[in-house]
């Protein structure tokens, strides 16, 4: 199956600029390109699908070039956005680009024989370059009609755009026709608030070079139950360790509704379509194994992480299900547990009622005895009945943590001083 047709089947075309023209150009090896701003210090999940696509590309035999927004990121892109975006100076963004770099370089190979993929900052181009020759060489292309009638730009009308944040589409165009120029990229490849960009990027090419060049945009990724994709309780879900553990990664994959893990297997994972249509007949047959979660999970994470981590966070998860909670060496504890609501306590014993109350487990005395005799409630991996239960810092796991778990999914830490 040719990379178009492979695409078409995993639902990842959007929108395409000339079908016909781009299918005839990937006939032979061609270079494309997905630029990433650094906006924040960790590229997050909502960057993925873009990146991803580019690796496809790669084992296509085609040639993936990475840009990073040195100067581009130094402004922000308009599209999607209703409040005023915050400025960062000249070396949050180079530092925030080293992160990024590191990151993509997981996920594309730089040392692939006959196509290794490329990274270039465009602040090389656009940092550098002279105001009044830009106006007068690109500026002069763009007329406002043509400008506004983006959609990008469109949206923000109302609500006001600075003139720094409507220039943006001038200056991705711009990037397209240097990477054009000098690498002969003919492909631009985004998200679909991209789409205005990018065809401004086609249409400079065009007016400047006299050749045709191609974009085409991935979906943005949706949830079926309607709440935003790569959105938890605790925030962003991030690319970087640091900022979101590789055992958070996994849980966010693995806790993916029915509803939605097969379109995420084809989006998000290299599994062939005969695979990720045996995993969905296997979780028609039998959902409660989650066993299309755990393949979607353990294939991300493996991406993103590397498969030590990935085999890592897979361990904690079994161990967390399985109730084996005192299983768990201090290391993972720490990694499973770092987000979760806490309380710090100081006394001999408690009894484990008042002990709900001070953690925010119950709300009420009553609540947490009606919840004790539901068999609601877990200590350190252990089903807890007993209301009169006096609990000690001997009953603690490593000497002074206490796990309670009320339900099936809601964590609480105490920790004993």
């Amino acid at each position: 199956m040719d990379i178009l047709e492979d695409l078409k089947s995993r639902g990842l075309i959007y929108q395409i600029s000339d079908e016909a023209g781009l299918k005839k150009a990937l006939r032979k090896k061609i270079r494309l390109y997905c630029g990433f701003d650094p906006t924040a210090g960790s590229l997050h999940i909502g960057n993925l699908l873009p990146l991803i696509t580019l690796k496809r590309f790669q084992l296509a035999g085609h040639q993936p070039i990475v840009v990073l927004g040195g100067a581009t990121g130094l402004i922000g892109d308009p599209s999607g956005k209703t409040e005023e975006r915050k400025l960062n100076s000249l070396l949050t963004v180079k530092r925030w680009g080293k992160n990024i770099k590191k990151q993509v370089e997981r996920i594309l190979d730089f040392q692939r024989k006959g196509n290794a993929a490329l990274l270039v900052n465009n602040y090389t181009w656009i940092g550098k370059g002279k105001t009044i020759s830009f106006l007068r060489d690109i500026g002069k292309y763009f007329t406002v009609p043509y400008m506004l009638a983006k959609e990008s730009i469109k949206t923000r009308l109302e609500k006001g755009i600075s003139f720094t944040e409507f220039s943006y589409m001038v200056l991705q165009a711009y990037d397209f026709l240097n990477l054009y120029r000098k690498y002969d990229c003919q492909l631009e490849i985004g998200g679909s608030d991209q789409w205005g960009n990018i065809t401004a990027g086609i249409d400079l090419i065009r007016k400047k070079v006299g050749k045709d060049a191609f974009g085409f945009t991935v979906p943005i990724v949706t949830r079926a139950d309607g709440k935003k994709f790569g959105k938890t309780e605790k925030g962003t879900i991030w690319l970087e360790a640091k900022k979101t553990s590789p055992y958070q990664f996994y849980q966010f994959w693995i806790n993916t509704s029915d509803k939605d893990v097969i379109k995420y297997l084809k989006y998000f994972t290299f599994l062939s379509m005969k695979k990720i249509e045996s995993l969905e007949k296997q979780m028609k047959k039998s959902p409660e194994k989650r066993l299309a979660q755990r393949v979607l999970a353990k294939e991300i994470t493996t991406l993103v992480h590397g498969r030590e981590a990935a085999a890592k966070a897979e361990e904690i998860s079994r161990k967390l299900f399985s109730q084996r909670i005192d299983k768990l060496s201090l290391k993972e504890f720490k990694m499973a547990f770092q987000d979760i609501p806490s309380v710090s306590l100081k006394r001999k014993s408690i009894s484990l009622v008042d002990l709900l109350l001070r953690a925010g487990v119950a709300s009420s005395k009553r609540q947490a005895r009606e919840d004790l005799r539901n068999g609601t409630i877990s200590l350190n991996g252990r089903t807890e009945r007993e209301e009169d239960k006096l609990v000690k810092k001997t009953d603690c796991l490593y000497g002074k943590y206490l796990l309670i778990k009320r339900g099936k999914k809601n964590y609480y830490l105490v920790l004993w001083k």
